[in-house]
């Protein structure tokens, strides 16, 4: 076995940046709640991968959404798998490509409710149980940003880009609120990784249509997200807190 860090959430982890985080939390000791909305053949075949390797983990279904879906996968987290230590917000949409002229009250809702909503009340519930102000032993949250937040990404996808701002103004106040409770928070923002995102939102080259823009030449791997995220989660990271971590290649 492992040594244990704690139990850590991870949502919306069964692909993508999220898979690699909790594939890598596994190997380093946190017992690892594998969240998922879809997808769950592959988040149950994460949980296994990091049980095979001495680790533990479990997949847990819920809609991040939902605030009753968020409740319970606490709740089941904690009983199946010990007190919460850790929590990752990595659950998004994108909402799909769309110019602000365009875009549907019904998709700005839907990414609202999940990229901002949804990210508050699980850092709610992270706080209620982690805080020393209410009993808890401290602990560490890291919000999955974007890149986005900062150039706007006009003619694609403002409204993401705009659930993404609030994230980054959400992690300095959080981390401002509970500095003195044991408490860490910060973030990570992505720029162009190598996941199934681009072409499930019908555009499958915009990697490679991009990579000329970015002074490294190149997209960025989930592992790489990953490891600057466990970084962040981790002792070695301790007077870091309120910070948004850039992973874009100089983007």
């Amino acid at each position: 076995m492992l040594s244990n860090q704690g139990t850590l959430i991870v949502t919306g982890a069964s692909r993508g940046i999220g898979a690699a985080i909790a594939e890598l939390a596994g190997s380093r000791g946190y017992s690892v709640a594998v969240n998922f909305a879809t997808g769950e053949a592959e988040a149950r075949a994460i949980a296994e991968k990091i049980e095979s390797a001495g680790g533990r983990a479990r997949a847990i279904h819920a809609d991040i959404s939902r605030e009753e879906n968020i409740v319970r996968l606490f709740e089941a987290a904690e009983r199946e798998l010990g007190p919460i230590k850790a929590l990752v917000n990595n659950a998004a949409i994108t909402g799909g490509f769309s110019r602000v002229e365009s875009v549907t009250e019904q998709a700005l809702a839907q990414v609202m409710a999940v990229n901002v909503t949804g990210a508050f009340l699980c850092a709610r519930e992270a706080v209620r149980r982690m805080s020393t102000k209410h009993g808890g032993t401290g602990g560490a949250i890291v919000n999955i940003s974007s890149r986005a937040a900062g150039i706007g990404s006009a003619g694609e996808w403002v409204h993401y880009a705009a659930s993404k701002g609030a994230i980054d103004s959400f992690t300095i106040g959080l981390a401002r609120e509970v500095a003195t409770e044991g408490i860490r928070v910060n973030a990570v923002a992505p720029g162009l990784i190598e996941t199934g995102l681009h072409a499930a939102n019908g555009a499958p080259d915009r990697l490679e249509r991009l990579a000329k823009s970015i002074p490294m030449q190149r997209s960025g791997q989930p592992h790489e997200v990953a490891e600057a995220v466990l970084w962040l989660l981790s002792p070695a990271a301790s007077y870091a807190t309120g910070a948004i971590l850039e992973i874009s290649g100089g983007r």
